[in-house]
């Protein structure tokens, strides 16, 4: 599937088509949860809602 394909399944409650997404993005999340050398992990479960809430609220104009 192609991302915009994924996302808008997601978009409709695809769990499998999340799972993908989340799947795609969770090294960059995991990434950016990084501070002073040290994985925060309560950083990484904040992205991780956000990540949720922006598929979700995310405005697709085809």
């Amino acid at each position: 599937m192609t991302f915009m394909e994924l996302l808008l399944s997601a978009k409709l409650g695809s769990t499998s088509a999340f799972e993908e997404l989340f799947a795609r993005y969770k090294n960059l999340l995991r990434k950016y949860s990084v501070v002073n050398g040290i994985f925060d992990e309560d950083l990484y479960q904040e992205q991780c809602v956000l990540f949720a809430h922006c598929i979700e609220i995310f405005y697709v104009n085809r």
